[in-house]
């Protein structure tokens, strides 16, 4: 709806005027304060998973030189900022504001527990990799051989249960966690996000999962704040 048509002449002349005079207006109506390349900044973080140097060659830079009116930002939408300047990463998550009630900007998405192994098992790679200083890198058959150990030995729908590792994998992709080598059909790279992604905690919580799947007891699933939980899609 164009509010502005309710406005008297001489009031609406005065909107346009203060837009036009602004020397940070990028376009009729303009009333933001930052610069071209802060805003990309902001809506890269808020569009998510996360902004990386290695990506968003462009966009890193800014967003260093700018962090402290990006913050200001977030913060105004109950947002906290996270970035590691080793891992050139950087992402968006619900502000912790106590008993205070806000409005949540995030969607959550629930894991269940081969979303949660699946995280844990790349987050492990990505350690050892980055240890050997090589590329994380997996691939779709390397997953399934890792996951089935996880099936029930009753279990007598296979092809059902390979089709959940693959409804993992792309739920995993889906936040950029994994992503596709190019000029490959199966085979993804971890993105250094992860490894920010969980708390000392949680990481004990889904290790604990992790261990007792010997059971082939299936959990209903993994919640926490700091995970793809959070990061908007």
């Amino acid at each position: 709806m164009n509010w502005s048509k309710d406005l008297p002449d001489e009031e609406l002349i005065d909107v346009e005027g203060d837009a036009q005079n602004s020397d940070k207006a990028l376009y009729m109506g303009d009333s933001g304060e930052l610069e071209l390349e802060a805003r990309r900044v902001l809506v890269q973080l808020l569009s998510g998973p996360s902004l990386e140097g290695r990506r968003h060659s462009k966009l890193w830079p800014i967003l260093i030189r700018d962090e402290s009116l990006i913050r200001t930002r977030l913060s105004e939408l109950f947002l906290e900022l996270v970035i590691d300047r080793d891992l050139q990463v950087a992402f968006t998550r619900q502000a912790d504001t106590n008993e205070l009630e806000v409005p949540k900007l995030l969607r959550r998405a629930q894991l269940r527990f081969l979303d949660s192994i699946l995280l844990l098992h790349l987050r492990q790679r990505l350690t050892q990799s980055e240890a050997h200083g090589d590329r994380a890198v997996v691939s779709t058959d390397e997953i399934i051989e890792f996951l089935e150990v996880y099936e029930q030995d009753d279990n007598t729908d296979h092809a059902g249960f390979v089709k959940r590792i693959h409804a993992s994998i792309e739920k995993i992709k889906k936040h950029s966690i994994l992503r596709k080598i190019r000029f490959t059909d199966d085979r993804f790279e971890i993105s250094p996000t992860l490894k920010l992604l969980f708390s000392a905690e949680e990481i004990q919580t889904l290790t604990e999962i992790y261990q007792q799947m010997s059971t082939g007891t299936e959990q209903s699933g993994f919640n926490s704040d700091e995970s793809p939980e959070d990061i908007s899609e």
